[in-house]
């Protein structure tokens, strides 16, 4: 959201958003389902399509980011290490996901993070959701 708004003009474009850091606020905010997060983790593909479709319905858009992760420096486990980010892109009802493995401080991480959604979502919005973006790895789900 920073980013968007460091711009004039932002708000032509920018509706508003939400962090959603526990997964008490994921569930109240965005409408996560608790059982996405109990089966998978708030750090998941499923979890970002869920948040995106959130955001989009509670915030009466028809385009929405969303990102969940693990910035660090603690954190990460052997299946999520930390850096894991999954960036969820939803345009008209189509939600692209994708898993990107960051390195570097907590503050890169997130940085990186932001960034990525950013042009991810520049890429859906020219229909070419199938250009791999730097640090992307395996796991992309949908649309």
């Amino acid at each position: 959201a920073g980013d968007l708004v460091s711009h004039s003009g932002a708000s032509s474009v920018f509706a508003g958003g939400w962090v959603t850091y526990s997964n008490a606020r994921k569930i109240a905010d965005l409408g996560v389902a608790e059982a996405v997060l109990d089966e998978f983790g708030a750090v998941s593909g499923q979890t970002a399509e869920a948040m995106a479709r959130g955001a989009a319905d509670r915030g009466g858009v028809d385009a929405a980011i969303s990102i969940t992760g693990i910035a660090g420096p603690e954190g990460g486990s052997g299946d999520k290490p930390v850096g894991t980010v999954f960036i969820g892109c939803l345009l008209g009802g189509e939600v692209q996901v994708r898993r990107f493995c960051f390195t570097g401080t907590r503050s890169q991480v997130r940085s990186r993070s932001a960034r990525s959604a950013l042009q991810m979502m520049r890429f859906v919005l020219l229909g070419r959701q199938e250009v791999p973006l730097c640090w992307q790895c395996g796991e992309d789900i949908g649309p």
